[in-house]
Order: C-alpha cells, then sequence, then structure tokens
C-alpha cells in the first residue's frame, strides 16, 4: 500500500509537470502569433480561440471589425471581416456556425408581445412555404399556378369584405409584400383619381390631402411624404384614442383625395367609426358637390372582425369605401411578408397606373411598387384560407379575444393599472400606470426583458402625449399558460420598482465615459485573480 501511494504521487507529479508545460507552450505560442501578428507577417498556425477576434494589426480597438470563430474554430483559422466581403471561402458549416450564434442573441418570436405579425404556422405549411420559396411571385407566365393562387385568395378577401363583385367576377386586388405597400398603392390610386377629376374642372392639382386620425401607422406618414400630399390628422385626447368622425370630415376640402379609417388602431387595437364618417362624409359630399371617398386600413382588424363582428358595418357595404387594406401576415396568420389591398371595383383603380410587360413569356399586368418576390407567402396564405375556412377562423379569432379578456382581467386585479383598450377591436391589452410618480411604464418594459418578455411601452400622439402605455398584443400562439407567466413576471417588476429609493431612478450622467478594457488587461486581471485562489489552497486539503 505505502509502494502504491508513492507511485501515485510520482504519476501526479509527472502529469502536473506535463500540463505545466503545455500551458507554457501554449503561452509562448500565444505571444509568437501575437509578435508575427504586429509585425503584419502570416501565421499558418490555428488561432488559439480567445485571440480570434484580434485584428489583422495586433490592435485591440480592431475587435470590433471582426467575427470571433467559436466552435466554427474546427473550419477557420483566421477571423471574419463584419463590415466587408472576405477575400477566401470558408466551408459551409462554419458559415452557418458564425450566423446560428449570432442569432442565438435575438429575442424569442412567441415572447415578443410587441408585434402583430405571425410566429407560428403549422408544419406541413412550413414544407409548402419551402417547396415555393425559390419561386418568383412576378413570373406569372412561368408559374401560372401561382398566379391563380393569389387570384383565389384576392377573391376570397374581397368576398369576405362584402365586394359588389358576383360569383363569377373576378375581384380587383393585389397581392403586396405587407400593409404598407399596399396603402401606397391605394394612395396613389386616389391621388391619380382625384387628379384626373381636377384636370378635367381645369382646377389645380398641387395640393392633395388626406385625412387621418393622428394614430395612423407611420406607413401613412411614408406615404404622404414620399407622393408629396399633406397629412391632415385629426388630434387625439385623453380617454378617446381614435380618430372622431365628426372632427375628420369637418377637415375635408375640395383637395381630399380620401379619409383613411383604421379597423384596429395600433395604439390600443380600438376600431374606428367606419359607419358614422361614411354618414357624415355623404352628406358633405352631397351639400358640396365633391365625392370624396373612403379608404379602410384593416391591416389589424380586416381578418377579426368578419369573424367576431360580422354585422358591423365598415366595408363595402357602405357606399363610399372604395378600397381596403390588410396584412396577411397579422390575423391573417401567414409569416411576416404578404399583405393584400382590394378594390370596390375595376373604376375605383385608373388603368394607367397598371403596367403591362411581355419580356417574361406574354402579356401581365402589374400593379407593384416592387417587381420580384417570393411565392412563398402567397402559397401560406391559401393554405390557411382553405385549412381554416370560416369556423377556423372564427375559433381562433374568439380564443386570442378571451385570451385578452383573460389578461385584461388580472392586471385589473392588481389595482395598479388602467386599461385604455376597449373590449371590441383587435385582441390586445393596452394599460397604463395609476401611479406614475415613482417609476414609469418604461422602467417596467425595461425589466420585463430580463424575463424574455418584449413588450413595447409608448406615449400617445398629439394631444395626449402625456399618456404612457404598454401594449400587449395577443396572438394565436400566446397561451393562457403564457399569461400566467406575465402577469407573474410583471408583479415581480413592480414590486422590485415599488422596494427600490426613488433616488436610484435618477437619468445616469452620460457624460460620464467608461473605459472599454482591452484584452491584455482582462487576462492580467484573470491571472492574478487565480494567483491569489491558488495561493489561498496552499497548505490545505482540496
Amino acid at each position: 500500500m505505502h509502494m502504491c501511494k508513492i507511485c501515485y504521487m510520482y504519476a501526479y507529479t509527472i502529469a502536473t509537470t506535463i500540463n505545466i508545460y503545455r500551458y507554457i507552450c501554449m503561452h509562448v505560442e500565444i505571444l509568437y502569433i501575437e509578435k508575427r501578428y504586429r509585425e503584419g507577417k502570416t501565421v499558418k498556425k490555428i488561432m488559439v480561440l480567445t485571440r480570434a477576434g484580434k485584428g489583422r494589426g495586433g490592435n485591440d480597438d480592431d475587435d470590433e471589425d471582426y467575427l470571433n470563430s467559436t466552435f466554427a474554430s474546427r473550419y477557420v483559422r483566421e477571423p471574419i471581416p463584419k463590415w466587408r466581403m472576405p477575400e477566401e471561402t470558408i466551408p459551409k458549416e462554419a458559415a452557418y456556425q458564425f450566423i446560428h450564434d449570432e442569432l442565438m442573441l435575438d429575442g424569442t418570436p412567441r415572447l415578443n408581445l410587441a408585434s402583430f405579425v405571425t410566429t407560428w404556422m403549422e408544419p406541413e405549411c412550413d414544407k409548402l412555404i419551402m417547396a415555393s420559396v425559390n419561386k418568383n411571385y412576378v413570373d406569372m407566365d412561368e408559374y401560372p399556378v401561382t398566379t391563380e393562387i393569389q387570384n383565389r385568395c384576392v377573391n376570397m378577401i374581397a368576398h369576405l369584405f362584402n365586394a359588389p363583385a358576383g360569383d363569377e367576377e373576378a375581384a380587383v386586388g393585389v397581392g403586396t409584400v405587407g400593409s404598407s405597400e399596399a396603402i401606397m398603392l391605394a394612395g396613389l390610386a386616389f391621388k391619380r383619381k382625384w387628379q384626373q377629376k381636377r384636370k378635367a374642372e381645369g382646377k389645380p392639382i398641387d395640393k392633395p390631402n388626406i385625412v387621418t386620425g393622428a394614430n395612423v401607422q407611420v406607413c401613412w406618414e411614408k406615404f404622404a411624404r414620399y407622393f408629396e400630399v399633406e397629412l391632415k390628422e385629426v388630434k387625439l385626447k385623453e380617454g378617446y384614442y381614435v380618430m372622431d368622425p365628426e372632427k375628420a370630415v369637418e377637415m375635408v376640402d375640395e383637395n381630399t383625395i380620401c379619409v383613411a379609417a383604421i379597423l384596429g388602431s395600433t395604439l390600443n387595437g380600438e376600431f374606428e367609426d367606419v359607419k358614422k364618417v361614411n354618414e357624415l362624409l355623404t352628406k358633405k359630399n352631397k351639400e358640396t358637390g365633391w365625392d370624396t371617398p373612403i379608404h379602410v386600413d384593416a391591416a389589424s382588424g380586416g381578418f377579426i372582425a368578419p369573424f367576431l363582428y360580422p354585422d358591423l358595418e365598415w366595408d363595402f357595404r357602405l357606399p363610399l369605401v372604395k378600397s381596403i387594406n390588410v396584412s396577411g401576415h397579422k390575423y391573417g396568420l401567414v409569416y411576416a411578408g404578404v399583405g393584400w389591398v382590394v378594390w370596390r371595383s375595376k373604376e375605383d383603380l385608373p388603368e394607367d397606373l397598371i403596367f403591362h410587360i411581355n419580356y417574361l413569356g406574354s402579356d401581365q399586368p402589374t400593379f407593384t411598387l416592387n417587381f420580384s418576390k417570393g411565392s412563398s407567402q402567397i402559397v401560406a396564405q391559401y393554405y390557411q384560407f382553405i385549412r381554416l375556412g370560416v369556423k377556423g377562423y372564427k375559433n381562433i379569432m374568439e380564443n386570442c379575444t378571451a385570451t385578452a379578456k383573460v389578461l385584461r382581467n388580472k392586471l385589473e386585479e392588481t389595482e395598479k393599472f388602467d386599461i385604455v383598450s376597449k373590449d371590441i377591436g383587435v385582441p390586445v391589452v393596452a394599460f397604463s400606470l395609476k401611479d406614475s410618480s415613482k417609476y414609469t411604464v418604461f422602467n417596467i418594459a425595461d425589466s420585463l426583458r430580463r424575463f424574455g418578455w418584449i413588450v413595447p411601452a409608448y406615449t400617445m400622439p398629439a394631444d395626449a402625449e402625456h399618456i404612457s402605455v404598454i401594449r400587449v398584443v395577443i396572438r394565436e400562439d400566446f397561451s393562457r399558460g403564457l399569461v400566467e407567466r406575465l402577469v407573474s413576471d410583471i408583479l415581480k417588476v413592480v414590486k422590485e420598482l415599488d422596494d427600490l429609493p426613488i433616488p436610484s431612478l435618477t437619468p445616469i450622467n452620460t457624460d460620464t465615459v467608461i473605459k472599454k478594457k482591452t484584452h491584455r488587461q482582462i487576462e492580467e486581471e484573470v491571472t492574478q485573480h487565480w494567483k491569489r485562489f491558488v495561493k489561498g489552497k496552499k497548505n490545505r486539503v482540496c
């Protein structure tokens, strides 16, 4: 037994000596590589992982311009530049690993409660998406079935919105990359119709305008700026966060190309009173001789109202509604990248806005802002239409609304929040703090991030800027269990903020500059730490 102990100690000493030797060799190699890099010379040896971020000149300031290799170092020996194309190719496994590792730092889509955009679809639909991702939607002659599928979707949506087209009559509409493009196209049609009429009457066409509420999505501001149209916004007020129909119609003049009403406000999900706008505008048109039309921005509510509120009149049942846009990638239940715009009739879409091309094989009409785009989202939309049908969509929207009600009730039970969203509308829960003297909704939204939740906090638009809210969007994949967890985390955050002294919430001094440590300084600190640790372990039994 005594000899075994001696052998063991001897073997342990040899192993320890070998490990120390390997460490010294590795450290020497690091220093050698550093020296050769500083001299601008190429080193044909595998880069040590912890040094892979070094710039080619060995300058610590260059680290942020290169991607570290980590697991990809099995295939890549040199760092990859971030801001310019690398000179050499790299293995496909390494390229995948680089990108995969960076994307890990993104938020979790299903916990992103800021977005209306769909984050889950069935595996069968995922397969169809991958099968059609290489088809260019604009090549109608090469992919006639895809074109036919788009036309079927347009007709389904038009009938859903009660367009006056007959069963055998083709509806007028087009698929887009989202509601922003759809709104641009609808706005251009209104502007051109207005210009044509004004020219025929010998009147100027240099001051077109659109009347909207201040709660419109930013795409309306983009349209106004890009296409030189004045945006006349109806201001909001506390407790009323949508466009007031009476104030809107009062702002209409002979240069108004349309009144834009929103079915599902981005701010709190509320439906605007399109029927009231139609009534007031009809009366004003009769008095003035104008024929100012209405566009309905149903990006969020277009796939909700027909299933949950079929008696609500907001669509083509109202005579002045000439066009409607809707987002397929919101409550149309398709991944991001598809929207739709439909017109009441062919007369509402000026023919001179439609282009005809034949260099893809046959005469093809096109009315879009872009040209090439993938077909996968169009196919996915058609899948959802025939897979779910009216009953399926109705069930999903009812479930979303019920989940929103559960969240609303639980937040009200805390007695900490005021609910600013409405019962009828998009399944959204928007709420503000009853008391913002100690902390704000922005503090709550920021603190929830550490639990993985992404929730937006924002101020209301003009004349209601003093109101700050948090908004939670309820999508199909947001379960009751997640509601329980969200409320629990909100209460944790609120308790922590309640316990903080008020001075701790004072703004950070932005003049204070925190100097970034170099790799050498970090290594020295780590080395000193381990030296202290080893010294403390001497003469002790581990």
